[in-house]
């Protein structure tokens, strides 16, 4: 991948974030993971409620770079490229970041953790959960277009497929249950990153 390439998906992917929050001194680094249909982007708009982030979701920002996704391998590595650079410039400036995508591989994560420590971020992992029954009600919901505003198109097949694929978090992180009460979870992260 050129390194033009890269700085184009970069400009495009930056397009429509809006303003962004105020600088802060080790900006929180919110690493979401999770499969299709547990809720990563509801916690995440509910964790960006009650502190001002800049969310970056990994669905959104695909269809900005590719209007009708393949999600095929060399997609996916456009993408991430342009998010890894996106997160560590925006933490170079103190901006606080969410990012939202599966995040299920270690190795992928390690590539999150490294930004995170040149940045001089505050790391926080978060795991998001949910029994598979109501992930199979919420990728049924998502299939008959419940929910216009999401943005990813993968269903139970998908969910089943990453779901042999999901590596442990090795580092500590936070477990939330999103068939449940988040907010008990949400108070324990924002104590974390004070």
């Amino acid at each position: 991948m050129s390194r033009s390439q890269v700085s184009a998906d970069l400009v495009k992917i930056k397009e429509g974030l809006g303003s962004f929050p105020e600088a802060v001194v080790n900006p929180p680094f919110v690493v979401v993971s999770g499969l299709p249909g547990t809720g990563k982007s509801f916690f995440c708009c509910r964790l960006a409620q009650r502190v001002p982030f800049v969310i970056l979701e990994s669905d959104a920002l695909r269809k900005k770079l590719f209007p009708s996704p393949n999600y095929g391998a060399e997609e996916s590595a456009r993408l991430f490229s342009a998010c890894h650079l996106l997160i560590a410039e925006l933490l170079e400036k103190g901006i606080p970041v969410i990012f939202d995508a599966t995040n299920l591989s270690e190795r992928h994560r390690e590539h999150l953790y490294r930004i995170s420590d040149s940045a001089g971020a505050k790391l926080i992992l978060v795991s998001i959960e949910a029994p598979s029954s109501v992930v199979h009600q919420r990728l049924q919901a998502r299939k008959e277009g419940a929910e216009p505003q999401d943005k990813s198109d993968a269903g139970w097949e998908v969910y089943r497929r990453m779901k042999d694929d999901a590596q442990k978090i090795r580092r500590n992180h936070f477990v939330v249950d999103t068939s449940r009460d988040i907010d008990p979870a949400i108070d324990k992260i924002m104590r974390a990153m004070r």
